[in-house]
């Protein structure tokens, strides 16, 4: 039975250092397997009328739409630093989980997703479930979930 090559390794970026850790280690499996990072983070639009506030407007959109911008600026730099070029910033709209299971790994021929153990807080993840534990039971690829480094 042949190793796995995984070349589209897509990882979910939300700011977090989980999602640190989890871009890192998959710019080390691409590395290794002459492949590609997908650094994706998701705006959910639906997160501010969920939580009780107004929809977004196009000012909050453009402000969600910089930090996601700076966030995968972040990713292409550290890879960079690490003499590592193939990395592709994502920025999507909808639902996070949505995103990173199915849509995202469909678009992008995904074989291998990443993702940190959490990068949402208590009551976040009370209110929406877990990411990760979504992602593995939906998604149609392998799917890596990244400890915590300091536990």
């Amino acid at each position: 039975m042949d190793a796995q090559r995984y070349q589209n390794i897509l990882v979910g970026i939300d700011g977090s250092e989980q999602a640190k850790d989890a871009f890192k280690k998959a710019v080390e499996v691409a590395r290794r397997n002459q492949g590609k990072v997908y650094a994706a983070t998701i705006i959910d639009q639906q997160m501010p009328t969920m939580m009780g506030y107004a929809p977004l407007d196009s000012s909050i959109l453009e402000q969600e739409k910089d930090t996601a911008q700076k966030m995968i600026d972040e990713c292409k730099a550290y890879a960079k630093s690490v003499d590592f070029a193939l990395v592709e910033g994502v920025i999507a709209y909808g639902s996070i989980k949505d995103a990173l299971a199915t849509q995202l790994p469909d678009e992008y021929n995904i074989d291998l997703i990443m993702v940190g153990q959490s990068g949402l807080n208590a009551v976040e993840r009370f209110m929406m479930g877990s990411v990760a534990s979504f992602v593995i039971r939906e998604a149609r690829c392998d799917v890596l979930i990244v400890s915590p480094q300091d536990a």
